[in-house]
């Protein structure tokens, strides 16, 4: 198992009040797929720094996940949430484990 840390802004406009609904069906994504979830940090929203045209959504909810999963689930969690209409954007890296403070 490997630790990963998933940066996911979640588009949440039309339901703000529905923001916890979705971090929670991300967990449960998660979880399914093999995940052990370590912490959940809800960041807030922030306006995109550059927003074509053709864009609605103009905002987003910044969501971090730090979690132990096998190698494969990160692929597998972009191409799941590919689909969905409440997932903005995905980022998936390596976590680092910060060293002891002296």
């Amino acid at each position: 198992m490997k630790r990963y840390e998933a940066l996911f802004i979640l588009n949440t406009a039309g339901r703000e009040e529905g923001v916890q609904e979705i971090i929670d069906k991300v967990r449960a994504e998660l979880t399914g797929l093999g995940a052990k979830i370590e912490t959940v940090q809800k960041m807030e929203k922030r306006p995109f720094a550059r927003v074509a045209d053709r864009m609605k959504v103009k905002e987003g909810f910044y969501v971090n996940y730090i979690f132990e999963a096998p190698p494969g689930v990160p692929v597998k969690l972009q191409k799941h949430f590919a689909l969905h209409d409440e997932v903005l954007r995905i980022l998936v890296t390596e976590a680092t484990v910060s060293a002891p403070a002296k």
